[in-house]
């Protein structure tokens, strides 16, 4: 007598991922134990009939910031077939990093960030933020730049806040191609103790990792589909977890299945996100056992929602 399938699940992923997402085979391995029928599916491959899932999980469509509205409407395009997690609104929200000044405007302690828009006058947003925290930095520090929406560190550089030729120059590039920017003073921290990722599944927490520096001084923005990450595993301390649980709460639309908090703490000590990530995150399951388990019982769980 077959066994009966509990669910049928699609992990979407893309082609240049595929070698590249660990969390991967044990999340698969672990879904398959519970009765589910798994199956890695690209999200531009044509062939695959979205509807065929129950559910169709967002993990490594880790090129999607390239063609950003062609996979929003492929997304939108699959939420129309079965369920998309983390949901098509979702997606949407957590992929344009302007979401940073929500959470800043909910109380949550982000980074500070100044957004320039397409067609801003670059040397007056610069001066605006450079006044902002010049108390901070005193007259020294570092400005990071980054697009709004992008992943992987790709395009994101640090360079000397007396430098403003170079900043400038990287804004107007992104500008120029109709890219959002977000500016951030660098905060030294990262450089000794990294950054810490806090992982939520249904929003319990899961587990945590510590990621090294990924931002290099004097090292011109990434091209690759993403940085080189030093990871290790470690224990999240209770002020990190408060202001992880601060972020998620401050999501405007809802729990998610998934989630990860990257903070770094600033110069007085205190933890702050830089990044809360909702689309495509690297869960890091293989650094915390039974992780994969937790968030295989996490989705068979949003299932039986259905």
């Amino acid at each position: 007598m077959a066994e009966r399938i509990l669910a049928r699940i699609a992990l979407v992923s893309a082609r240049v991922a595929h070698d590249l997402d660990l969390d991967q085979p044990p999340l698969v391995e672990a879904l398959r134990r519970c009765g589910a029928e798994v199956q890695i599916a690209d999200w531009d491959d044509e062939s695959v009939q979205w509807g065929a899932f129950d559910l169709a999980i967002l993990r490594s469509p880790w090129d999607y910031s390239l063609r950003y509205d062609e996979f929003l409407a492929w997304a939108e395009r699959a939420a129309s077939q079965t369920t998309l997690l983390n949901p098509l609104s979702l997606v949407r929200w957590n992929t344009d990093k302007h979401y940073l000044l929500e959470l800043e405007r909910a109380g949550v302690p982000i980074i500070p960030s100044q957004a320039i828009e397409p067609g801003e006058d670059v040397a007056a947003a610069l001066d605006r933020f450079l006044l902002a925290h010049r108390e901070e930095a005193h007259g020294e520090g570092e400005v990071v730049v980054k697009p709004a929406i992008g992943a992987g560190s790709r395009d994101v550089q640090r360079h000397d806040r007396t430098n403003r030729d170079s900043i400038s120059q990287h804004v107007q590039r992104l500008l120029d191609a109709r890219r959002s920017v977000l500016l951030q003073p660098f905060l030294k921290h990262v450089e000794q103790n990294g950054e810490s990722a806090l992982i939520f599944f249904a929003g319990g927490y899961s587990h945590s990792i510590r990621k090294g520096p990924l931002l290099q001084r004097g090292v011109s923005s990434s091209q690759s589909l993403f940085a080189a990450e030093d990871i290790s595993a470690r224990i999240a301390m209770p002020d990190e977890l408060d202001v992880a649980e601060r972020a998620l709460t401050a999501i405007p639309l809802g729990a998610p299945l998934y989630g990860r908090v990257d903070l770094i703490r600033d110069e007085s000590g205190a933890p702050r996100v830089l990044e809360l990530e909702l689309a495509e995150p690297s869960l890091f399951l293989n650094y915390a056992p039974g992780s994969a388990a937790r968030l295989a019982d996490a989705i068979l769980a949003a299932c039986s929602r259905l």
